[in-house]
This record gives structure tokens, sequence and C-alpha cells, in this order.
């Protein structure tokens, strides 16, 4: 009587086996196949968004930072999709998901536009490590550009750290951009002076002068005229890194040039 109860329960339990894997077998089994084809698919997805971004000369940390950020989101969703097809309810773990990003990106609102400014800086490339620029209020050489802020060095040896919010939706001068620089100098002569004679030795003072670049070329032009002085706009052009040895040794040697021959100019006024 108890093997024939037990035989029974036994069946009982083999058919409920049965009939549950009928139902969920082939669940299961897409879902296994979804799985493999997923993983498959991201990986191969991950690889083209890294080729793509290394084509493109994006910096290192930025393609591995994307590629790892494509390559998860791909799996979490590959991961909810898979749970859909098992027939697990996805509404509230979607919501969860959803509502604990919502309280991250407010917890980190800051940071986030930082790092998004990061994004686009390495991005875009307005500027690059070693240009001279100037951006929100300060100027200096790149140094470092983070994920969350770029570092300059400014030319009295000063490190600037800047949020990269700020950089990227601020006015950004890039001094480096086209590999020279004019440097705004102006200078005064005695009214009755030969501007001819004037402009050809203070160009060829230029041209001599080791930090100056021969193109763009030199230029010495009368730029006001009064009745005790003529002010000239003197313009060489020089490097970045040369700018400021450029600006200071035109001036002194305009001025011996000058008093050599028995024209000495007034005292300079630089503008920079």
């Amino acid at each position: 009587m108890e093997l024939r109860i037990i035989m029974e329960q036994a069946t009982s339990y083999f058919m409920q086996i049965i009939a549950w894997g009928g139902e969920f077998g082939p669940k299961l089994i897409g879902a296994i196949v979804v799985f493999i084809i997923g993983v498959y698919v991201t990986n191969f997805l991950g690889k083209f968004v890294a080729k793509a971004l290394k084509s493109k000369d994006i910096d290192a940390s930025l393609q591995s930072f994307l590629g790892s950020l494509v390559s998860g989101t791909l799996k979490v969703l590959l991961i909810i999709s898979v749970a859909g097809i098992l027939g697990i309810q996805t509404t509230s773990f979607v919501a969860v998901i959803g509502a604990l990003g919502l309280a991250i990106g407010l917890a980190l609102q800051g940071s986030l536009a930082n790092f998004a400014g990061g994004v686009l800086l390495l991005v875009f490339k307005p500027f690059k490590i070693g240009d001279l620029v100037e951006c929100g209020g300060q100027t200096g050489y790149v140094q470092v550009i983070k994920m969350f802020n770029t570092i300059l060095l400014t030319p009295d040896n000063k490190t600037v750290i800047l949020a990269n919010a700020g950089v990227s939706n601020g006015v950004v001068v890039n001094f480096s951009k086209h590999g020279s620089l004019r440097v705004d100098i102006t200078m005064t002569l005695a009214p009755d002076c030969d501007i001819s004679n004037a402009r050809k030795l203070a160009v060829d003072t230029m041209l001599a002068n080791q930090f100056v670049l021969k193109d763009p070329a030199p230029t010495f032009n009368v730029l006001k005229v009064s009745d005790d002085m003529i002010t000239f706009a003197v313009r060489p052009f020089a490097t970045p890194a040369n700018y400021w040895n450029a600006f200071f040794t035109v001036q002194e040697e305009l001025r011996n040039e000058f008093i050599k021959i028995n024209v000495p100019p007034a005292p300079v006024v630089a503008n920079t």
C-alpha cells in the first residue's frame, strides 16, 4: 500500500516536471540562445567602438572608458532581455535601475558636469598638452587633461587646476593653434624722423633677432601721428614658447639700433 502511494506521488512529481519542462524549457532554450548571441554581439560592438575611437585619434583613457561604458550598458540590457524571456518581471527591475541612476546623478551633479566637460575636451580637442591657452580667466601651458579637470602651468610657474565643466562651456583662446603669435609692441620717435629709414632699420633689426620668425614677416607701421611724436606699431611674430623672449629683446635691440644712428626713441610703451 505504501509502495503504491509512493509510486503515485513519484508519478505525479514526474508529470509536473514534464509539464514544467514543456512550459519553461522553450523559454530556457530561447534565453540561452539569446544570451550566447548577445554576448557575441556585445563583444563585437565593444571592439567596433574601440576601433572607431582609435581611428579618430581619441585620447587613450577616453577610448578605454567609452569602450567599457558601451560594453557594460549592452550587457545590462542583455541581462534584462534574458530575464524577460524567462518570464521574470523586469518592470520593477528597470524602475529600480532608473531611480538609482537618478539618485546618483543628483548626488554627483557637479562631478558629472566636469566629467562630461572632460569627455568633450578629449573628443573635440580645442587644445592639446603643451599648448598655450587662455581659459577660465587663466593663461598657461596645458600640462594634463584629466576626466574632471585640466591643469595649466602659468608663465610665472604657478599650477592652475580648472574644472572641465567651466573650461568646456567657456571661451578658450588657443595661442598655439597656428604655431606663431604676433608680439604687439608700440614705440615712439620724433615727428621729424625719416619713416622709411626707420621702418627699414626696425624690420632688419627684428629679422636679425633669434626669437623672431621670418614668416610671417615682422612689420613696423605708423600707428598715430601727433605734434610731438610719431607712434609706431611694432609687430614681430614668434613661437608661443619664445613670445616673451621676443617681446623683451626686440624692444632692447630697437632702442640700441636707433641710438646708433642718433635717433633715440622715446620710452617704449608695450601693449600685451
